[in-house]
């Protein structure tokens, strides 16, 4: 199968359930992936550029799924998680929810639910894998700038004209429509809104 595929991990320390669950998502066409802890989960070392959501069970005998949550968004590796358990109240519910799962099932899971649930998790990690495959390549181009074509950016995008700008920074304007050009071409903006539009995603203050 495309190793490139969206993946599901299922974590679940009861052998019998995790065999089932992981015969149902392969069934359904996902490359899955079945671990029986949370700690083996994590030694696996599971790629972040691909597609993925992790179908994890509450009750856990090391780390229990809210703690390895917590670890996961820690560490910045914010997976889409569905958490299912036999045993989940309320107040653990809305804290998972709080945290970012996007999905809460009890046991024993409806099949349907379930896969329901597993396309709207990869859904979600596909936009947020793009989102940051986008931001990354944002903070790139960033790194190229010199310093002056950085303060010449900060400027353009609150919205100075050239000569403002060669004003403020006591330079020539066509100086500054050199560093105007660069600083486009390095950000591959082909306009002032999409160099804005950039900029806001990189959290750039104007």
């Amino acid at each position: 199968m495309n190793q490139s595929a969206p993946i599901v991990f299922v974590v679940d320390d009861d052998d019998a359930v995790r065999r089932a669950l992981t015969r149902l998502i392969h069934s359904a066409g996902y490359r899955v992936e079945g671990f029986g802890s949370a700690r083996e989960f994590l030694e696996c070392g599971s790629s972040e550029d691909c597609t993925a959501c992790l179908v994890l069970d509450v009750r856990l005998p090391d780390l229990n799924g809210l703690e390895l949550q917590r670890k996961l968004n820690g560490a910045g590796r914010a997976l889409s998680i569905i958490f299912i358990t036999g045993h989940g109240d309320i107040p653990m519910t809305v804290s998972a929810m709080k945290a970012g799962a996007t999905d809460f099932l009890v046991k024993p899971v409806c099949e349907t639910d379930l896969l329901r649930a597993i396309e709207t998790a990869l859904g979600h990690a596909s936009r947020a894998l793009a989102s940051r495959i986008e931001l990354d390549s944002i903070r790139d181009h960033l790194a190229r700038l010199t310093p002056r074509e950085r303060q010449v950016l900060g400027l353009v995008v609150a919205g100075r004209l050239n000569k403002q700008v060669a004003c403020e920074l006591g330079t020539a304007e066509k100086t500054i429509k050199v560093h105007r050009a660069r600083v486009m071409e390095k950000m591959e903006a082909h306009s002032l809104a999409e160099l804005v539009r950039i900029t806001d995603k990189a959290g750039i203050t104007r």
